[in-house]
């Protein structure tokens, strides 16, 4: 897939006047197809609803969200600290208000993926706590995840990864630094 010419006379002289050469441009502007292609995968759920459906879950991409947001607050993945995951910070989790987050947690009470619990810390805070059958899912979810993964990956050499993995770290540390979250602070 190419940028359409209108894009390449548009962003080409930006980039030129970046410094950037006739190859570096191609090739930045590659990098920009693959990731358009990349985040419309994600906003549109495509990985996990696959591997919900893979699994036979019954859950779909935006009930499968909020287990994972929910283990994401437990483990303090991508936040300052693990802790008790409330319906507030279950709301600040997904970027919603803290009434669609009750909703969509009661949702899965009934399903029986998550129960009500009282804090450890502060009796009087309900905290929502996976149940094994959650537990199941997701664990079932890394290993499908996992196995499709390693078929992504087949044929690359031990080298190739480790670019990969080097040039796609410093890929987003530059995104984080040039699109900070409001709670990340912009680093110079």
């Amino acid at each position: 897939m190419k940028h359409s010419p209108v894009y390449v006379d548009m962003i080409g002289p930006v980039m030129a006047e970046a410094g950037y050469s006739p190859a570096g441009i191609e090739n930045l502007l590659a990098i920009d197809i693959e990731h358009f292609q990349f985040v419309r995968r994600v906003m549109r759920g495509v990985i996990p609803q696959a591997l919900m459906e893979e699994i036979g879950a019954g859950l779909d991409a935006g009930q499968f969200e909020v287990l994972s947001a929910l283990i994401r607050i437990r483990n303090g993945f991508g936040r300052d600290k693990a802790e008790e995951p409330t319906v507030g910070l279950l709301a600040e989790e997904l970027c919603i208000d803290p009434s669609r987050a009750s909703r969509v947690a009661s949702d899965l009470v009934e399903r029986g993926m998550v129960m009500r619990g009282a804090s450890q810390t502060d009796g009087r805070k309900s905290i929502l706590i996976l149940t094994e059958q959650a537990e199941q899912v997701l664990r079932a979810f890394m290993i499908a995840k996992w196995k499709r993964k390693i078929q992504i990956f087949e044929g690359w050499s031990d080298d190739d990864i480790a670019c990969f993995a080097r040039l796609f770290t410093r890929y987003s540390e530059g995104m984080r630094r040039v699109f900070p979250l409001k709670e990340e602070p912009a680093q110079s």
